[in-house]
């Protein structure tokens, strides 16, 4: 079954390969960055599902039923008020600026130290979190497939990431968004399958294996113990601020909505987005009460298995080769649709925030010399994560990501709140780094004696909404009303 799984792997990355020949002929570096801001809305909303669920969601939301049953659906109600605020708030601020990194606000409001401060934070995040979501693909391959071919786990993250690192290397951003439609579907196209061959083997109607699922204690939607860290009103905030800062305040996502060709048409992708979304997450977490209970009722024995291996471990040994091969197509999509964003998001990132390639390299042919050397680098300290993660992995990923997110996106979020929020200046603009710094290592203090300071409170991923008040707070000290300034 191995060689016949991989013969599909290869086919369907030949087919992403077709798509990038006939998205990057004529590329230039306006291609590259912007996707000359001509891709249609309901393209970008329909690609943006594949890149937002990653396959972290694919496989880590579905086994986590077994230890936090439903109640990640707290973070799903959470994501909806995040996308309403990313379409009447930052995406009208993007659009009037019209800005290709969103971190130039920051230089336009506060300067450059500041500008470069939520780049770097920017860079350090994506890193981290999609460094992490292809990982796990590539662990799940590497289980599943590679390791029986005594093939190292290296070498298939190096594949994996040439693979992506060439298709994205013309086109940029206006191959990702078509490739995104392409993984999405396949993404989409597993989960329902999956659903209904298990429902086929279980031989139950719909009702009969929700109360299946209720009996053996995975249907609990709300957490109402405010002491652990998924209690319900914290789901809701998380998912919403979590929704602020990994969409609208990341420039891998919002790379994507600004390639639309105006403010309405990027609203619409939002909207159209945030309600399919919404929808799939659903399913994922119905699959894992679905894989549980078919576990339970087939007497498979998950005692010690990682919640990150539920889902493979039933697909590739209970389901059949169909749904083996299904599986994988739908985790490779997943995987790639989160990493091929992230480098073009994080060469763009680079060149605009941190090395202003506009201002220094005037030429265009060097201007794309120097963006592909750039994309280059960023893919090969990529695959270095990967495998020196490799070795540490031991927890659910979804919650690896978002606690990283608390504290490297919590001080963008205080930046660009304090910028659009309030009219004060920065006096001692050289501290904002500072700031930057400080707020996260606050975080961590609370969250480590969490229990002994706030009577047993512990803190999910609303830790992140601390770190973004700290930075506020932060900001505030060293500003000035420059206003009241000139009336003195």
């Amino acid at each position: 079954m191995q060689t016949l799984i991989f013969s599909f792997f290869v086919l369907y990355t030949l087919l992403l390969f077709v798509i990038m020949w006939l998205t990057s002929k004529k590329a230039t570096n306006k291609t590259y960055f912007t996707g000359n801001r001509q891709s249609p809305w309901f393209v970008v909303a329909y690609g943006m599902i594949g890149a937002s669920l990653s396959g972290v969601t694919f496989i880590s939301v579905p086994g986590d039923v077994a230890t936090t049953q439903f109640t990640y659906f707290g973070i799903v109600l959470g994501y909806i008020l995040g996308y309403l605020t990313i379409a009447y708030l930052l995406l009208p601020l993007y659009y009037k600026l019209k800005l290709t990194s969103i971190y130039e606000y920051l230089g336009q409001r506060f300067g450059g130290a500041a500008h470069k401060t939520g780049s770097a934070l920017f860079i350090l995040s994506r890193l981290l979190g999609s460094a992490l979501r292809m990982y796990l693909v590539i662990y799940v391959l590497q289980i599943f497939i590679f390791d029986s071919w005594h093939i190292p786990a290296w070498l298939t993250a190096s594949v994996m990431i040439i693979i992506i690192l060439l298709y994205t290397f013309r086109g940029g951003i206006k191959t990702v968004v078509w490739t995104d439609t392409l993984q999405t579907t396949f993404l989409l196209t597993a989960l329902i399958i999956t659903i209904i061959v298990i429902f086929k083997d279980l031989q139950m109607n719909p009702a009969d294996v929700w109360q299946t699922m209720k009996a053996q204690g995975y249907t609990k939607v709300f957490e109402m113990d405010w002491h652990k860290d998924n209690y319900f009103l914290k789901q809701i905030l998380s998912g919403m601020f979590i929704t602020i800062v990994m969409t609208g305040l990341d420039q891998d996502m919002m790379q994507k909505n600004l390639t639309c060709k105006n403010l309405r048409q990027a609203q619409y992708n939002i909207f159209s987005f945030t309600t399919i979304l919404v929808f799939v997450n659903i399913l994922f977490l119905l699959l894992g009460g679905l894989l549980l209970v078919y576990a339970n009722s087939k007497g498979i024995d998950l005692a010690g298995i990682k919640t990150d291996r539920i889902y493979p471990e039933i697909a590739f040994k209970y389901l059949g080769p169909f749904a083996a091969i299904v599986f994988i197509i739908g985790l490779i999509s997943a995987g790639y649709s989160s990493a091929d964003g992230t480098l073009t998001a994080l060469t763009t990132s680079i060149c605009y925030d941190i090395i202003r390639i506009e201002n220094y390299v005037k030429d265009e042919r060097r201007q794309m010399i120097v963006r592909r050397l750039i994309h280059v680098s960023v893919a090969a300290v990529f695959l270095a994560i990967i495998i020196i993660f490799s070795n540490y992995h031991n927890d659910a990923l979804i919650r690896i990501i978002f606690k990283i997110a608390s504290y490297t996106y919590g001080p963008i979020l205080g930046l660009f709140t304090f910028g659009m929020f309030t009219k004060r200046e920065i006096r001692f603009k050289d501290l904002v780094p500072f700031v930057a710094l400080l707020s996260p290592a606050l975080c961590y203090l609370l969250s480590k004696y969490s229990k002994e300071l706030f009577w047993g409170y512990t803190f999910g991923f609303e830790l992140l909404i601390v770190n973004g008040l700290l930075t506020f707070v932060g900001l505030l000290c060293i500003s000035e009303n420059k206003k009241k300034e000139k009336l003195d």
